[in-house]
């Protein structure tokens, strides 16, 4: 089982030296110089625009969901208009928590 986990460890490319002596893992962490610091600010970067893309995706399957509601007569065309600038809403909302936690992680990164 310790091989598996240790395999798994390297597999995941996490920046740790990965050592096992038979009953233990150990995972050492390289310095905390200020280019690994820029390294991890990227990586979030590119996490919180995968978010937003999700949250943007969230937003075109929701009103295309409206649309098709209005089209089968389900709703008015007011009553999805309206639905679409809620969905607007809630999805500059969340891109904005978004942003707020990478600005939040980022400095405490580089501050640290």
């Amino acid at each position: 089982m310790i091989k598996e986990i240790e395999r798994s460890l390297q597999a995941a490319n996490l920046g740790f030296s990965i050592s096992n002596d038979g009953n233990i893992i150990r995972a050492v962490s390289p310095p905390f110089t200020e280019e690994r610091r820029n390294d991890y600010v990227k990586q979030i970067k590119k996490i919180g625009e995968d978010s937003k893309i999700a949250v943007r995706n969230a937003r075109r399957e929701g009103n295309d969901q409206l649309k098709q509601l209005e089209k089968d007569k389900l709703i008015s065309q007011d009553e999805e208009k309206t639905s679409q600038v809620e969905v607007q809403k809630i999805t500059d909302q969340h891109t904005g928590i978004v942003d707020e936690l990478i600005a939040a992680k980022e400095k405490e990164l580089m501050t640290l």
